[in-house]
């Protein structure tokens, strides 16, 4: 089995978005949402933590590599957003769209 630590850099790696969240949290649902108005499902991948073996190693890990304990956690293009404030207020000031086109934020 990988470890958390492979799991979480493949996704970012390899996949335009990807979001590390849990079903039931509603600051989760928000994010999951905007990500699915703005992207292709094929282009998002996403975690919910709480349903999966090893889900808590991942978030564990996700804390050790942003510094952040909460989710949503979201990563566009290897650039870490942060949490739903953050890629809620990136998309409302315009950053979210220079990091989707893979220039400078």
């Amino acid at each position: 089995m990988s470890s958390a630590k492979d799991i979480v850099e493949n996704a970012i790696a390899n996949r335009r978005v990807v979001i590390f969240a849990k079903s039931y949290c509603p600051y989760c649902r928000a994010s999951k949402q905007l990500l699915k108005e703005l992207f292709p499902p094929d282009d998002v991948l996403i975690f919910d933590l709480d349903l999966m073996e090893g889900g808590q190693a991942i978030q564990d890990y996700i804390a050790v590599k942003t510094g952040k304990k909460t989710v949503p956690q979201t990563f566009i293009n290897g650039h870490h957003i942060g949490g739903n404030d953050d890629l809620q207020e990136a998309y409302k000031n315009g950053t979210l769209q220079r990091v989707i086109e893979g220039l400078p934020a």
